[in-house]
Order: structure tokens, then sequence, then C-alpha cells
């Protein structure tokens, strides 16, 4: 459907991180080789489609070759050691492409879990939809850090938070331009309504599709304490993705089951999934975000419908495509003025109104808390590390000398091997104190001079409202940033 210009009047999207990690991921380049059938086949077509975790060449270009008909544009976007994992499929054609790799994205020292090494970040293209300058969509896609532990222990909150900020900065960015549609999608590693997601639609225009089309969704699992105020019943699995959109962590998906059960699969048996069953640990953390406002002062993007996507196994492998689900969602332009249907107008004007207000007080007070906590953390860990380094020259050199005095061949090598040893972890540590966390705080500190310039800026009005006429402005003093070359930390990564 398409208006007399020849633009879409409505976009289907979808996202689906596609657990693509060389070595690790089983059954990898199966399930990847079946999810480019599944999309060419998929009804009705997406207009657009994000992937993550998509590491593999050879896997991006069977996926290519089987949606070529469908998506004949697209591109895979390298960062970091290993790559990114972040694609981009599209119906029309590519016009310019960007990869915004985040500031803060975990720790060289964390190398089994691979955040760092990966360079994530987020896929910025610009698709070309007609002639006119402002007939293009702004696509960003993105996969953030892990969380890897729950709530007060998740060391990694900070760069997940500093990471929607920034996202949340080049949709700003992306919006102040005049074009036809501005989208991000990807896998957020958030829950609905923390505080990463008010980060981004709070300091966005945008709004999340799946909260829009289902407004009373769950905030995430069961045994989560924001989810668990609201008093609903245990979902089942079949309610959890119909109405709650959890794409990850639920009964239908296969590598979330007990060995026993994957074993069972293996062998051929059938293994049904009973819809009614309680479904505690789902959760949403795949999102598709969109800015209602468009080129149109009449019209304004609203959310058609959405839906879990590609919840079918594997049709000879009997397991899931992903550890992820996808979603997908259908953006409609509507009227801005009031006409039928009268649901969609509802919903617009409540999208319009909700991009309308920026992050609150107590939500920037909260960051920067998060943000001295981790920064005092990561003070301490470099110090500890700069320690080692300097401990480990003193024992390189008493094994050295000590090996002077051996009067034993044997104890002499014990000793050169130990003293390798040492001197090699320590000049690892003095390396990381000196480079990683000497860069990571000197980002820490630029993001928290921005989160405090935000608080500034939201406390203003309020300023203005209670000073009297000519009372001089007695805003908060910057505070000293942490210096770049301190050392400290307690604990190791």
């Amino acid at each position: 459907m398409a208006d007399n210009d020849g633009l879409p009047q409505q976009v289907r999207l979808l996202t689906l991180n596609c657990w693509g990690l060389l070595y690790i991921s089983t059954l990898r380049k199966q399930r990847l080789q079946e999810i480019g059938r599944r999309l060419a086949q998929m009804e009705p077509r997406p207009d657009v489609v994000c992937l993550q975790e998509c590491w593999v060449d050879s896997d991006f270009e069977a996926i290519r070759q089987a949606t070529q008909p469908r998506l004949p544009h697209g591109k895979l976007f390298r960062a970091g050691v290993w790559g990114a994992g972040l694609a981009i499929l599209s119906r029309w054609p590519l016009e310019e492409t960007e990869m915004h790799q985040y500031r803060l994205n975990g720790r060289p020292t964390a190398f089994w879990r691979g955040d760092w090494y990966v360079g994530k970040g987020v896929a910025w293209a610009t698709l070309r939809l007609g002639p006119r300058a402002s007939q293009v969509m702004h696509v960003l896609n993105t996969h953030t850090h892990a969380p890897y532990e729950k709530d007060a222990q998740d060391s990694y909150a900070c760069h997940r938070a500093a990471q929607l900020w920034h996202m949340a900065q080049l949709l700003r960015r992306a919006t102040a331009q005049p074009s036809f549609l501005v989208v991000a999608l990807g896998d957020f590693n958030m829950l609905p309504l923390s505080l990463p997601h008010r980060i981004l639609t709070h300091r966005a225009p945008v709004c999340d599709a799946w909260r829009v089309w289902q407004p009373e969704s769950s905030l995430g699992p069961v045994a989560y304490a924001p989810e668990a105020a609201r008093h609903r019943p245990v979902p089942s699995a079949a309610f959890n993705l119909a109405v709650n959109g959890a794409t990850s962590d639920g009964l239908y998906n296969t590598w979330r089951w007990t060995k026993n059960r994957q074993n069972k699969l293996r062998r051929g048996l059938p293994c049904p999934v009973d819809p009614e069953a309680l479904d505690r640990r789902g959760k949403r953390l795949d999102y598709i975000f969109f800015c209602p406002r468009s080129v149109s002062p009449d019209h304004a993007w609203a959310v058609d419908t959405a839906q879990v996507a590609l919840t079918e196994r594997h049709a000879d492998l009997h397991v899931s495509l992903s550890d992820h689900f996808a979603v997908a969602a259908t953006l409609k332009l509507h009227p801005r003025a009031a006409t039928s249907p009268r649901a969609l107008h509802v919903q617009l004007a409540q999208s319009l109104a909700s991009t309308a207000h920026g992050l609150a007080r107590s939500d920037l007070d909260q960051l920067m808390a998060l943000i001295r906590d981790y920064t005092a953390r990561e003070l301490g860990q470099r110090r500890l590390r700069a320690l080692h380094f300097y401990a480990s020259l003193v024992v390189w050199a008493v094994c050295l000398v000590a090996v002077w005095f051996s009067p034993r061949n044997f104890v002499a090598f014990v000793l050169c091997l130990v003293a390798s040893l040492v001197l090699a972890s320590g000049l690892v540590d003095g390396l990381l104190a000196l480079l990683f966390f000497s860069s990571e705080l000197r980002c820490l500190a630029e993001f928290e001079h921005e989160v405090r310039c935000a608080r500034s800026a939201a406390a203003a009005p309020d300023a203005a409202g209670s000073r009297a006429p000519g009372a001089p402005d007695q805003s908060e003093p910057e505070e000293q940033q942490p210096n770049g070359n301190d050392l400290s930390d307690k604990d190791k990564h």
C-alpha cells in the first residue's frame, strides 16, 4: 500500500537475535540457514529486518541469498576484534551506513563473555524511499551488553545505561532532521520500564511498539520486583507470547529447556508444550522503537499489529531457531484528525504525548549514583592491578637473584619459570591499569558530565519558577571529575 508519491503507508519491521556464535552456538549453521528460509517465506513479508549475533560471514550470506527476492539490500556491520554481529536487510536501498561503537562496553578481563571484543554498538542505515531529501528512513540496530548478574549484583548496569544514553543521542540526531520514519530495533537486554528503557523513551522522541500495542503487558518475569508489585496472575506460555511479548527464557524456547528434555528432542521424541502451562521466567528483551512523528503534518505513525514471530521449531532438528524469538510490528501512517478507526487515533494521541517529556530528575539522580558507584569500583580495580604489576617486578627480581644461589638446575629452572609467569601476569595487569582503566574512567567522567548537564536542565524550569525575580541562580556547582591517572579498586573482574 503506497500513496501518490509511491511511499508506503505501512512498514513491517522484524528483529531477531540469531545466536550465531562461531564454535559455541549449537547447530549454528543449520539454524541460521532455516532462519533465512523462514524470512523468505514469511507472510506478511517484512520490509526491514534487523539481526543480532550474526557473526559468521557465511551465515549472513546464506540469509542474504535466501531473502534476496524480498529483501534485495543488506549489510553486515563490522566492528571490534570479532565483529559486531549486527546486520540489516531491507526492501529499499541503503543510501548511507554508519557503525557507532559504544564507549563503555564491558571489560577485556571478562574474555569468556566477549562483549568487549565484539565491539558492540549501533548499526545505522539510511534507506532511500523516494527522490526527495526527506523521503528516507533511518534504521538503528543494536545489541547492548548482557547483564550476566541480577539486579544489584549486575556490575555491567552502568555500561548498559551508558549504551542506552548513547542510543538516545543518536535517535535525537536522527529525528531532528526531516525523514519519513525513524526506528530502532534490537536485543536491548533490558526489561520494560526499567531505567535503561526510560532513558531511551524519555531522552529520545520514540515509543516502544509493544507497549503501545499491549499497554498492560508484563514488566518482566514473575519474580522481578516491579512485576510482582502488580499482583498479576502467573502468565501461561501462550499468554506470555501473545500479550507479554516474551522473547527470551519462555517455555516454548527449546534452548531454555533442561538437558533431559533437550536430549529427548535429539532422539526425535515429541516434546509438546502445554499452552496453558505457567511460564514464570519468560521476559521481553527484544524491542522495536519508533518515532510517531512523520514529515506529513496531517499524519503520524501508529502500531497496526505487533507479535512474537519465528516461534516454530526447525522442521528436521525439532529445536527453536534461536535462543530468542523474533519481534515483528507493522507501523501504519494514520491521520492525526479524529477519524476511524477510533482505537488507532487514541493510540496515536497517547504516543505523541508520551514523547513530549524528558527523563525525570529522580531517574537522573539514580543514574548519577550508578555512575559514581561504578567509578569507585573501577578506580579500586585499577589500583589493585597496578599494585600487582609493581609486586610482580619485585617477585621477578627476587627469583632471578635466587637463581644465582641455587645449587640445583631443577630449582633454577622452576625459579625462572615462576619469574616468567609472574612477570607476564603483572605486565598484563599493568597494561590494563595504564590503558584500559584510564580510558574507561575518562569515558565515565564524560558520561557523568552529560548526565549532570541533563539534570541541571531538568532542574532549571523548577528553579526559575520558584526563584524570586532578580534572585541569583543557586545552581549546583560542578563536582570534580575523578583524575584519569588515579589508581584504585577492590575486586578483580
